[in-house]
């Protein structure tokens, strides 16, 4: 369905690698048509075009997380109730994509609900797809994942999951140092899904072996893991090292310290994905949740396990990361904003069509103000929160 134009201008436009002043981008038909300069975006203006002026705000990519499981005391496993309203939380915070987490539960269940977001996915451009984060992970480091559900990867469970999902599954969590897990990972890179090394209790070796065997994920990096030992420096350093794997990070000030953030930018430069892994309590109250089947406390906004105390996901937004990343962790925002855009594009393959404000790319757009708070969202050409000026 096409979209009337829109044009946005007098912006700070900024991506991975360059901030461009008194920039402007016009989007037709869900793409960007064109970009330029000063008042070069009054040229061939068309009838009906929607102008906004960015009075010098940064505009950015749309925002693409890589593993969201709820928001609004919503979760995705919830239906496609939960996904709306999973969706509509985020996309207030500038997320224009997110791929849909799924916690871990009986294979049955999780085909049902891959078969959902599927079905979801065809007529929502918001949803890239699923992330099936379990089960086939390490009992030790299962973190906030139902113990009694978890187990070793057969090839009739990964078949069962890939055809229930068509092609949509994005992502998978796998545990690699598990029987079944070095088949199912070469079955699942040959399916085209990405898959990630987490919630594991592999040591360097492993890790690296996984990833030379086409893993390209590390699932929210120095969570649910081996931390790095100065003799045993673990799937950090292992992902670090191999340079086709792109880190996933929860920068919310709790699962990761802002000085080991800046660390693992430094570790794996243009790597980094900014993540939310975001549970129901995101941009809802405090309170008692559900987290798959395992009870969750969320206390002044940290998700811990009722019985155990494990962190439970997080309630961050990416607009709360960006910030964080910038104030608190340092990094620059053009590394900050590909963390956000570019990275999670390419870490699924979408590197040609998601992730910049380029001609032909989907037009996904966050207009931020010096702060960096969100001021107005755009998703494949479309005003997904308005601009008020």
């Amino acid at each position: 369905m096409s979209t009337a134009p829109v044009v946005i201008h007098s912006a700070r436009l900024v991506t991975d690698a360059e901030t461009t002043p008194d920039a402007w981008v016009r989007f037709e038909d869900g793409v960007v048509a064109a970009r330029g300069l000063g008042e070069g975006w009054r040229t061939e203006l068309a009838a009906g075009t929607e102008v906004v002026d960015a009075a010098g705000g940064w505009l950015a990519p749309g925002f693409i997380d890589l593993h969201c499981h709820g928001a609004g005391g919503s979760s995705v496993d919830d239906g496609p109730e939960g996904v709306e309203r999973t969706l509509e939380v985020h996309t207030a915070h500038g997320t224009t994509r997110s791929v849909l987490s799924l916690v871990t539960a009986p294979v049955g269940v999780l085909a049902d609900r891959l078969r959902m977001i599927s079905e979801l996915a065809t007529h929502d451009q918001r949803i890239l797809g699923s992330h099936l984060e379990g089960p086939f992970l390490d009992h030790e480091f299962r973190g906030a994942h139902d113990p009694e559900l978890l187990r070793r990867a057969t090839l009739a469970d990964v078949d069962a999951l890939l055809d229930a999902a068509g092609s949509t599954l994005r992502q998978i969590t796998i545990a690699p140092e598990h029987d079944g897990a070095a088949d199912a990972i070469t079955r699942f890179v040959d399916q085209g899904v990405a898959v990630a090394v987490g919630h594991t209790g592999a040591d360097f070796e492993q890790a690296l072996a996984a990833f030379d065997a086409g893993a390209s994920i590390l699932t929210h990096a120095f969570n649910g893991m081996r931390g790095i030992h100065h003799r045993a420096p673990g799937p950090v350093v292992a992902a670090m090292h191999a340079d086709h794997v792109t880190l996933e990070i929860i920068n919310d000030g709790v699962h990761v310290h802002a000085d080991v953030v800046k660390l693992a930018f430094s570790g794996a430069p243009g790597r980094l994905a900014l993540i939310t892994d975001a549970m129901a309590a995101t941009g809802a109250a405090d309170g008692e949740y559900i987290l798959g089947s395992l009870e969750v406390v969320v206390l002044d906004g940290v998700a811990r396990l009722k019985h155990g105390g494990s962190i439970a996901g997080s309630t961050l937004t990416q607009d709360v990361a960006l910030r964080r990343a910038v104030l608190d962790c340092g990094i620059p925002l053009n590394e900050a904003i590909g963390a956000l855009t570019s990275t999670p594009a390419a870490a699924i393959g979408r590197a040609h069509e998601l992730g910049r404000l380029d001609r032909g790319f989907a037009a996904d757009a966050v207009l931020l103000d010096d702060e960096l708070a969100v001021r107005a969202v755009w998703g494949a050409g479309r005003t997904l929160v308005p601009f008020t000026g």
